[in-house]
């Protein structure tokens, strides 16, 4: 790529309407080719902004909008993504078009104005008498959207559709009060043809409504159109929608053989005959072409008749090729060219990675041929302050976070998750376990997806794969989550499906699920996925292993282990059902329900049976919705056997006089809601981070209240001793043990003062850590995860607040009153402290701060300039951080 071209892409990448592909294409191609038509460039463009929403159907509605009276409309429109078997006929007439929502010249000027991504539900406000398990928010209803919106008269004759990322759910479109399509599962992305009533030269008006049902989910879903959406322009001859797909069979050092499937669709009334060809890129930081090209695949031509579609293979190889890895993830690009008669009909972008996966049944996970330890989180898609509306640098930081733990892979629970994901992922090196259902034709919720499943689940499964088959971060396929048909020998014919049709779009990848069922090692349904995924059975890896010698095993789902950021509840027991008080969870990490385990336990499984491929822990992130073991009503509060906290939980629900628990949120996380670090994070650290010096002492040390009393101290360590002190006094020095993964002092008596702690590996000093009794909270004290921003009003500051004493050190109990001042162009999106009990707003200038932490979010909305965040409270001082909007 020569220097005009680079300083073309600098200029204007970051535009919202820029198209890498078309800019390549006046760099690229003959002279005789930039004769083209300006109609024939591909271009896809944000179609997030100057929305109009309200909540509700119009009053005067009749018309049936439900599910089941679309479904034939939504299913013929579905078609190009399931199989080739014909469907059912689609029936005459415009559905709803009589509903005033969707009519083209219906008044919304009364209507919210806002931009996407948007989640309805978590604008709240929080109720108690709202279940505990989907977050105490009210997520679901029916909701309308509308855009209003011109297209050049230039665009007559191109193909323009609408992708749409994620909607929650049950969406139907109309363009010009003309039903055009939708989609039903809410995590789907999809597509919809817009050509045939798009008004070029004129306004245009685009109406949806999402219909979100209530008990349809059993964590929280949120609600709106809660990804990102696309308007899509191409040449009736175009690559199509997910259109392409690349493999590399064959890596060696000094090549690597790229295999290419490009689908072509012609949409036009004439017979075209194009020609194909490809040529890669190494890929920049943000994925596009950087440099010249590096290789080029083979040339193929395509006879398509009129309205019709065709596939072209390509094949090629890279010379002494960069492979995709954890530590340097490596990205290549594929950009196709359509040609017909010398002149470009599209261009299209295919970023992929080098790599090459394995899963042996006695090494676990091979990525380029050594083995990998799978240190893995499930993760739950909403954002806590922000929902589940995406924002690409709050996954971003999510996973930067994961990372500094030694996290390396990400199962996403249970559901498709958003692209940016996926980028990120390939980006910033992590593995991941996509996955697509909860459940299959036995549901969990009484709308869950068992609704669907009979009709969508072939298309929503492929839609996945195509989506997602390019991305080298994918690893695994799984088709279900702790399904109810392990069981039964019809279920497994339902697993045998899935994973047929996993493979008739991806042989590159096994097919796995995630298993609660002890039997499903063992009853046969563990021949119908490639990997098998075992939930909470580390003492079981064994048995699968001698019972299907062939078959890798890994831990899907392990852990579970439950607690409260700077909560300790005394006396501390390794009874995994106490450790419960006031709605929250000690934090010794000894504590999880009845079918889960410590890390620990996990840690050993994985040791005692070093085949184990590696885990994918419950959960990264703390999120909204399922507060167990505070999850139910009276009758299933708890499902802990030890009757004396049993009894006194159940008295303390008495004197509250409610039905259901004060908890919005869950206690799994490694880290809390708002992403502040719980203990947990160091044990894991220790242990996937073996070579990180590494200490870290809890809890912490304020206990007036406890003076004299034994109050344990437990170590996390990447070393294999150490030696604590208490006030300079020695309190021994303990060195690990066989499946020891912590070590303990479990009779220190308290007094005030400074816990120390020296570490060593090797019996050489290694790390160390200290915790202090601190003074009265007499500060403020504000830091950004970032200070300079992008003023594209997506860019965000984390800002965390501590409640610090006069020297500094975080006061771990306080809980004191914020006021937040923002001046400049910004403004604050979130607030959180990561309190599974509060019912405090999300949105507001003010938060009470948990056990000595509270975050801000803060998103630059204006031109460039200075962001003043001031956080004050009464009788401390004040704060300030500045932040940058460039």
């Amino acid at each position: 790529m020569n220097a005009e071209l680079l300083s073309f892409f600098s200029r204007y990448r970051m535009t919202s309407c820029f198209n890498p592909c078309a800019v390549l294409a006046l760099f690229l191609l003959p002279l005789s080719a930039h004769g083209a038509e300006s109609g024939s460039v591909r271009q896809r463009l944000s179609f997030n902004s100057d929305w109009r929403f309200t909540k509700g159907d119009p009053s005067e509605t009749t018309t049936q909008l439900d599910y089941q009276t679309l479904k034939p409309w939504l299913l013929d429109g579905s078609a190009k993504v399931g199989t080739n078997a014909p469907g059912p006929a689609t029936p005459e007439g415009n559905p709803g078009s009589d509903v005033s929502f969707a009519q083209f010249a219906f008044d919304d000027s009364g209507w919210r104005k806002l931009n996407l991504p948007h989640d309805w539900g978590i604008e709240g406000p929080f109720k108690q008498e709202y279940p505990g398990e989907t977050g105490k928010l009210a997520w679901w209803g029916i909701g309308w959207y509308r855009k209003h919106f011109n297209v050049p008269a230039s665009d007559a004759g191109k193909e323009i559709s609408l992708e749409i990322d994620g909607a929650m759910a049950y969406a139907t479109v109309w363009l010009n009060g003309q039903f055009v399509g939708g989609w039903p599962y809410g995590y789907a992305s999809w597509s919809i043809d817009l050509t045939a009533f798009i008004k070029p030269g004129a306004e245009n008006v685009l109406a949806i409504r999402l219909d979100n049902p209530p008990d349809s989910s059993r964590w929280y879903p949120g609600g709106g159109i809660y990804r990102n959406v696309w308007l899509v322009k191409t040449a009736p001859l175009h690559v199509a929608h997910w259109g392409t797909f690349v493999t590399t069979p064959e890596i060696t050092e000094g090549s690597a053989t790229v295999e290419l499937r490009v689908d072509v669709e012609n949409s036009s009334s004439r017979e075209a005959r194009p020609k194909i060809s490809t040529q890669i890129f190494a890929a920049g930081v943000d994925g596009h072409p950087s440099g010249g090209p590096v290789a080029s695949l083979s040339e193929s031509a395509l006879t398509l008749p009129a309205n019709s579609k065709a596939t072209a293979s390509l094949k090629g190889a890279i010379e002494k090729p960069r492979r995709w890895s954890l530590k340097d993830p490596q990205r290549y690009v594929a950009l196709t060219t359509i040609l017909v008669d010398g002149k470009a009909a599209d261009f299209f972008e295919t970023p992929f990675g080098v790599r090459s996966i394995q899963f042996s049944a006695d090494n676990g996970f091979l990525l380029n041929g050594a083995r990998v330890p799978l240190n893995g989180v499930c993760d739950h898609h909403d954002l806590g302050a922000l929902g589940s509306a995406l924002n690409v640098r709050a996954l971003e930081r999510q996973i930067q976070l994961l990372k500094e733990m030694g996290c390396n892979a990400i199962r996403t629970s249970h559901n498709p998750p958003a692209p940016e994901l996926l980028d990120l992922c390939d980006r910033l090196g992590m593995v991941v376990m996509d996955e697509a259902f909860d459940c299959w034709v036995r549901g969990k919720k009484r709308n869950d997806y068992h609704l669907l499943f009979p009709e969508w689940h072939d298309k929503d499964l492929r839609a996945l794969i195509r989506r997602d088959r390019n991305h080298p971060c994918v690893i695994l396929w799984s088709v279900g989550n702790e399904v109810a048909e392990q069981g039964s020998e019809a279920g497994h014919k339902v697993a045998a499906e899935l994973a047929a049709i996993v493979h008739s779009e991806d042989v590159s990848r096994p097919v796995t699920a995630a298993c609660n069922d002890g039997r499903a090692g063992f009853n046969g349904f563990q021949k119908t996925v490639d990997v098998f995924g075992y939930n909470y059975k580390p003492t079981d890896y064994g048995k699968v292993r001698e019972a299907n010698p062939s078959l890798p095993v890994f831990g899907s789902e392990t852990a579970s282990c439950v607690s409260s950021r700077g909560e300790y509840f005394f006396p501390v027991s390794d009874n995994k059902g106490q450790g419960l008080a006031d709605f929250q969870v000690s934090s010794y990490d000894l504590y999880a329900p009845p079918w889960a385990t410590s890390p620990d336990t996990e840690f050993r499984g994985q040791d005692e049976f070093p085949f184990t491929a590696g885990e994918f822990v419950w959960t990264g992130f703390d999120y909204l919705g399922e507060p167990t073991p505070y999850n139910g009503d009276r009758s299933n509060l708890l499902n802990f056997t030890d009757p004396v906290e049993k009894a006194r939980l159940q008295k303390q629900l008495d004197e509250l006089g409610k039905i259901r628990v004060p908890s919005r949120s869950s206690y799994f996380g490694i880290l809390d809601l708002a992403g502040f670090k719980k203990d947990r994070f160091y044990i894991y650290q220790a242990r996937w981070r073996p070579d990180l010096k590494m200490a870290h002492i809890l809890p912490h040390w304020n206990w007036p209240e406890r003076l004299g009393q034994v109050t344990p101290v437990h170590v996390y360590t990447s070393g294999d001793e150490a030696e604590l002190f208490l006030n300079g006094k020695s309190l021994g020095r303990k060195t690990r043990g066989a499946f020891e993964y912590r070590l303990r002092w479990d009779d220190v008596v308290y007094v005030p003062g400074e816990l120390r702690v020296f570490t060593y590996k090797n019996h050489a000093r290694w790390a160390e850590d200290v915790v202090k009794t601190t003074g009265a909270a007499k500060q403020l004290i504000p830091k950004a995860d970032r200070t300079v921003l992008q003023s594209n009003g997506q860019d965000l500051a984390f800002v965390t607040v501590s409640v610090a004493d006069r020297a500094g050190l975080v006061v771990p109990r306080a809980k004191n009153r914020i006021q937040f001042e923002l001046t400049g162009p910004g403004e604050i999106v979130g607030l959180d402290n990561g309190d599974a009990t509060s019912f405090e707003p999300f949105q507001g200038k003010e938060h009470s701060a948990f056990n000595g932490l509270c975050l801000v979010i803060v998103r630059p909305t204006g031109p460039p300039g200075e962001i003043s965040l001031e956080a004050k409270s009464e009788q401390l001082k004040s704060g300030r951080v500045k932040l940058r909007a460039q």
